[in-house]
């Protein structure tokens, strides 16, 4: 007979962001996605599309502007339809909190500034950040990227760290801010797990931590980071860094070995008395299409009685 076992948090959540009107995943498949990011239609690669496409060849063709080709593992090239396309251009998302605008751009690597099923944790930042009864709540934004969780949670009315060790996408965050019409979120260029050790020494406290680590990485002065040799370490060290009254902390992988179960257990590891804890996964829904997975959650929110 089939033992079923209990568990104490709520069921495993499957979550998609909706009513973005400058973003929309068209199809995906056969190792591709096509995808609107305002008024520029992509096309690029996707390892987890690995059903076959809804729309034809043809439509592809047809509704694309720019396409990524790849010339290796790590690097390719972007070819358009036109010369009238430009490399930049900006997209804006709001919820009922917030609204910010973020800066989009052509990388060699594929990737284009922002990762569009993350507006799933930006309203739960948001909602997190005006729900508290802190006045300026302290939010620590960790592997932050060009910042779209830090650009929320500093329209939402925390004062914002922000944390990555590659000071070109620092930089791009930099835009971000100006061009949402924020100003003074805290710039940090430097190894995420030496910042939170040297936050720790210092005893700071935070009410938000956003993690969204990569599966590998270096930092600035080389150090090297493997999700599944450091990422124990890191919960450990940045659950001490929580306002114990009130707060809240997102962890988000993106990485094929890592499931749902996987980093519910890394929290409960790191922080047994855990409330509220919800887990999940993280996908975009086409609207010719499948629903295309894009990682697993973790997150947990603590508000202070009334």
């Amino acid at each position: 007979m089939q033992k079923k076992k209990l568990d104490s948090t709520n069921h495993i959540q499957l979550l998609a962001p909706s009513n973005w009107e400058d973003y929309e995943l068209i199809d995906c498949g056969n190792f591709e996605k096509l995808e609107r990011f305002g008024q520029h239609v992509l096309i690029r690669p996707e390892p987890q599309a690995v059903w076959p496409k809804t729309l034809s060849e043809e439509d592809w063709t047809r509704i694309h502007h720019i396409r990524f080709k790849g010339r290796s593992a790590t690097s390719g090239d972007w070819i358009k339809k036109g010369n009238k396309i430009s490399d930049r251009w900006h997209i804006r998302y709001r919820n009922a909190q917030v609204s910010i605008q973020l800066r989009l751009g052509l990388t060699s690597f594929k990737h284009v500034g922002v990762f569009p099923e993350q507006a799933v944790n930006w309203d739960y930042i948001s909602e997190s950040v005006q729900q508290f009864s802190t006045p300026i709540p302290r939010v620590l934004n960790l592997f932050a990227y060009t910042g779209g969780a830090s650009m929320v949670a500093k329209a939402a009315g925390a004062d914002t760290t922000h944390v990555d060790s590659i000071r070109q996408v620092v930089t791009w965050a930099n835009e971000n801010q100006e061009l949402s019409g924020l100003q003074d979120i805290r710039w940090v260029v430097e190894d995420a797990l030496k910042f939170v050790k040297r936050e720790l020494k210092r005893g700071k406290k935070y009410n938000g931590i956003i993690l969204d680590p990569p599966a590998y990485g270096h930092g600035p002065k080389g150090e090297k980071w493997k999700l599944e040799d450091h990422i124990m370490e890191m919960m450990r060290d940045v659950v001490q860094l929580l306002d114990p009254e009130e707060h809240f902390l997102i962890l988000n992988t993106y990485s094929l070995g890592f499931s749902s179960v996987i980093v519910e257990n890394l929290i409960r590891s790191a922080h047994p008395q855990v409330e509220n804890l919800e887990i999940g996964e993280l996908f975009l829904q086409a609207t010719k299409g499948n629903k295309l997975p894009l990682g697993v959650f973790g997150k947990f929110r603590k508000l202070k009685a009334q």
